[in-house]
């Protein structure tokens, strides 16, 4: 599991000071990004000649509000490696441990030059095994 600290800040909320429903896929994307880096890969992930990794489907469950001015962890876990695809479960926890959002985003190997669906580069897949939950290899 990676996980990270964020603080909530007041342009990222609602006229009430709640942290606006949308904004928590900016959140878990920028989590996402760390983790990336945390790689430390050779070819740049973001901008590269050979391949992307579109999002093929994602969704978010609301359990508790989160606020103006709180710090919230995002942990992130990998699910369901597969050969050219993978999937990363977020939880979004507050300062007490509790869980205020969680979020699923399907991500997908393509090539580039073919728009084909590609296998996993192997520095990605050593970093994605790292953050792997047991048992999710397909």
């Amino acid at each position: 599991m990676f996980s990270v600290k964020k603080r909530i800040n007041f342009y990222d909320c609602d006229p009430a000071g709640i942290f606006f429903f949308a904004r928590i896929y900016e959140l878990c994307h920028a989590a996402y990004e760390e983790m990336i880096e945390s790689f430390n890969l050779k070819e740049d992930y973001w901008t590269n000649e050979n391949f992307i990794v579109p999002i093929l489907k994602s969704e978010a469950s609301y359990h508790k509000p989160i606020k103006y001015g709180e710090t919230v962890s995002v942990e992130i876990s990998v699910n369901n490696l597969r050969t050219s695809s993978f999937e990363l479960n977020y939880e979004v926890k507050n300062v007490k441990n509790e869980l205020c959002t969680k979020v699923k985003t399907v991500h997908i190997f393509i090539d580039k030059k073919t728009w084909m669906k590609k296998e996993i580069i192997e520095e990605v897949k050593n970093g994605l095994q790292r953050n792997l939950l047991t048992n999710s290899i397909s």
